[in-house]
């Protein structure tokens, strides 16, 4: 079930070497160039030469030149980022970002927090995101709580459907179908005229999938359907308004057991709903700028299994959030940002076999102040600090630092971020019955920095980045088993995260694009122990080639090596590669072929657990409009 004949030093060696050639890291997931605008690092629109913060970017060009179908396709892909997945698509997937897991990454759905408070811990179930009508993708990694509170210790990752859109009414179609009885189909809409622009989009899923089990036979099914609206009008140059909404219904097969056997009653449903309003104001001739907003995310779950007999749980949960968020431009080098946040989450639980069942609700509230100034030219600076109070806690301070200084006529830019972060109680881990909840928790805190240095050469066709992370977790909370229930606890001791993230990306013309990325992480819990599932090797191989004017090649890969499972045990490495042949006959169609898995790996990301072997896949786009 290796990558390879070799063992772990030669798939390093191999790493190292197309990493120096530059023959790697896909376009879909380059680090940032000078002159790409990012919301997430301030929460505003940014330049990357303006911004401290460790950013990739993932844009519509890049999403539909792959054509994956999920986001977690593109996911995998970033530098840092690695992705766990016990089985098909549709299987629970778990995501870390520099070693630390989903429970410290914050996820935004068109400014939607998406994330499950009915979960045992706070966190999102990427497995139900479809790539479907997705404009844009950013990975902010580092602590990030200044801005965006509780959960983000690792970092934020922002999804978004409504970028630029022409002038007219624009229709997309697009379908596919392929190996394991896969088969999609999109619909969307684009529309703007004068100050107003739409985004809505339809994407249906469904596969009969693979045994999620490696050792079993039956097949496990899964299906989505994806509905989302996104736009903004402009009553005039100070006021707009803007509004978003969510709905996803999916269903999918799942096996367990240690080891994982087939389960063929084993299923999870999930229905998400979630929306956001809100509108901007500009005052002081646009120095002052105010936005205000409410959002909603509502969540049912619901798990049938015979896992230990006929059972059915019943997951209710709610999340009501209000924020205002100001910029008052002071100088022409130096603005203010500021803003409050008030959020209330509800979970429900009950099931049919005489479990207690739970109701409970936690509300907290923030305030946070940044300020950004360019004391001379080209050295820009932010310097941020929050405090949140919690209804079971009580308050929590938070603060971040940035810096990045662009050096003159050289193409070099230094970039570097410093701060703190925390992690919330869940309302599981605080009121969970069995005495399993632990009311008197504080929340998970954390510190970390991260350094690095971006070179161009060749006239800006090169990009070279380096950069240097570490990231320190206290005041763990861990279930701890004094009999029969585990109960919540503090732990005592740190757990660490340390590596280091390069990219490369060379356009060598306007035929070929090839790119590359090594990231080395060393994570550890509080005894000492590797942390199971994260990869301490990471390589991203790639390259887009167009041979001619209508056709298109593209390839992306990753090998992971030397990842350990819960136990400390070694799983294989490997090296999955995706490639895709588009031909376009006009302008507003392609035709395309793709496959993933192509060197037919069999490998393992989760112990006992399968994944896909070769795959193939046909599919078209079309486009209908000005």
């Amino acid at each position: 079930m290796t990558a390879s004949p070799g063992k772990s030093s030669l798939l390093i060696t191999v790493s190292v070497v197309s990493l120096a050639l530059a023959a790697g890291l896909p376009a879909a997931a380059q680090d940032l160039e000078l002159g790409e605008i990012v919301i997430t690092p301030n929460r505003a629109p940014t330049e990357l030469s303006t911004t401290g913060s460790s950013v990739t970017l993932i844009d519509r060009e890049e999403i539909e030149e792959q054509a994956q179908p999920l986001v977690t396709d593109y996911l995998n892909q970033v530098p840092g980022v690695a992705i766990t997945s016990p089985g098909g698509p549709g299987t629970e997937t778990s995501l870390a970002i520099r070693g630390a897991p989903r429970r410290y990454v914050k996820t935004l759905y068109n400014g939607i927090d998406i994330s499950d408070p009915t979960n045992t811990q706070v966190q999102t179930s990427y497995q139900y995101l479809l790539s479907g009508g997705i404009d844009s993708i950013e990975v902010l990694k580092g602590s990030q709580s200044t801005l965006y509170g509780s959960d983000a210790i690792a970092g934020v990752i922002g999804l978004s459907t409504l970028g630029d859109i022409d002038p007219g009414v624009t229709h997309l179609l697009a379908g596919e179908g392929g190996s394991h009885g896969t088969a999609r189909a999109s619909y969307g809409l684009r529309a703007a005229e004068g100050g107003s622009r739409l985004s809505f989009n339809a994407t249906g899923f469904r596969t009969d999938g693979i045994s999620a089990a490696d050792a079993g036979t039956e097949r496990d099914g899964y299906e989505n359907v994806t509905l989302d609206i996104a736009g903004e009008h402009e009553f005039s140059d100070v006021f707009s308004v803007f509004g978003s909404a969510l709905f996803i219904d999916a269903e999918a097969e799942f096996d367990d057991g240690d080891p994982p056997v087939d389960n063929p009653f084993n299923t999870n449903f999930s229905t998400q709903k979630a929306g956001r309003v809100g509108f901007n104001l500009d005052l002081m001739d646009g120095r002052l700028k105010n936005t205000v907003s409410l959002q909603a995310f509502d969540i049912d779950r619901r798990i049938s299994s015979n896992t230990f007999g006929p059972y059915n749980g019943v997951f209710e949960g709610r999340r009501i959030k209000a924020e205002y968020e100001g910029e008052f431009e002071v100088t022409d080098r130096a603005s203010l940002f500021f803003g409050a946040d008030h959020e209330r989450q509800n979970a429900r639980y009950s099931d049919d076999v005489g479990s207690l069942p739970t109701d409970d609700s936690l509300s907290q509230t923030g305030l946070w102040l940044m300020a950004t100034v360019e004391p001379f030219d080209n050295l820009h600076l932010t310097l941020g600090a929050r405090h949140d109070e919690h209804s079971a806690f009580g308050g929590h301070t938070t603060w971040r630092v940035t810096g990045a200084y662009l050096v003159p006529d050289v193409g070099t830019r230094l970039h570097a971020s410093l701060g703190t972060g925390f992690r919330a109680p869940s309302l599981y881990e605080l009121y969970a019955g069995f005495g399993t909840g632990n009311p008197d928790l504080t929340p998970e805190t954390s510190f970390g920095f991260d350094v690095g240095i971006e070179q161009k050469f060749l006239d800006d066709r090169l990009t070279a980045d380096i950069t240097y992370f570490q990231l320190a977790i206290d005041n763990l909370i861990d279930c701890v088993p004094p009999g029969g229930f585990c109960r919540y606890e503090q732990i005592h001791g740190t757990s660490r995260r340390h590596g280091v993230e390069t990219s490369l990306t060379y356009h060598v013309n306007s035929q070929l694009t090839l790119g590359g990325s090594y990231t080395y992480t060393h994570a550890e819990n509080q005894n000492g122990d590797r942390l199971a599932r994260i990869p301490r090797h990471a390589v991203g191989l790639s390259a887009t080639y167009r041979p001619a004017e209508k056709w298109t090649i593209s390839t992306a890969g990753k090998i992971a090596v030397d990842t350990v499972e819960t136990d400390g045990a070694s799983l294989d490495d490997y090296f999955l590669l995706n490639a895709k042949i588009a031909y376009k006959p006009t302008e507003d169609t392609e035709l395309y072929l793709r496959a993933e898995n192509v060197l037919d790996q069999d490998y393992q990301t989760a112990r006992g657990f399968g994944t896909p072997g070769l795959s193939v896949f046909a599919g078209f786009k079309a486009r209908f409009g000005p």
